[in-house]
């Protein structure tokens, strides 16, 4: 990958105190790109007219092996990352930008800086849903993530069973690979 990184992104931990609008902003984040795609009537919406729900946000803060990060620009807050990590093995749990400061290279700088804490891990694994195109585009185009399965009605996720919902449209898992990716550069 040729993308550049920005040098003014940095993480900070998540703190206590700023939980509420770490989920507020995440939310936003999801909704902004729903409305992009489909305008404001829609019917992706988990809970509340949200695209992503707190209870979905404060699963993966807390979940087992949970890392959350508010992504700084300058340092103001202008986004955040929940990754966990297993040995060898990584999940994105979520990466959101807000959309003000969107195409600033935020997301791709702050996803570089994640590799960096973690060297250890040769697999990286996320998820979005199919309409995302934005975060689509950052996975596969600047991060090196591969699409490795789109579960649908068709093809239901195991661990998800809304995945088989006609009306959900669909979700695509990535994939990336480290080691491999490396010795193709």
């Amino acid at each position: 990958m040729q993308s550049r990184v920005n040098k003014n992104v940095t993480l900070s931990p998540l703190k206590p105190d700023d939980r509420e609008q770490f989920i507020l902003d995440n939310q936003r984040a999801f909704k902004y790109g729903a409305a992009e795609e489909f305008g404001l009537r829609d019917n992706h919406f988990e809970e509340d007219d949200e695209i992503i729900s707190r209870a979905t946000i404060e699963a993966s803060i807390d979940g087992e092996n949970a890392e959350a990060y508010r992504i700084l620009l300058n340092g103001e807050k202008v986004g955040g990352a929940v990754i966990s990590v297993k040995g060898e093995c990584g999940e994105l749990e979520l990466l959101f930008v807000n959309p003000e400061v969107h195409s600033k290279g935020i997301g791709y700088s702050a996803w570089c800086l994640i590799e960096q804490l973690h060297s250890e891990v040769t697999v990286w694994e996320t998820h979005t849903p199919y309409f995302e195109k934005r975060n689509i585009h950052l996975y596969v185009n600047r991060c090196g993530f591969h699409i490795v399965e789109y579960f649908n009605n068709h093809h239901p996720d195991a661990n998800d069973p809304e995945s088989a919902d006609e009306d959900s449209g669909g979700m695509f898992r990535f994939q990336k690979r480290i080691r491999d990716f490396e010795s193709l550069v």
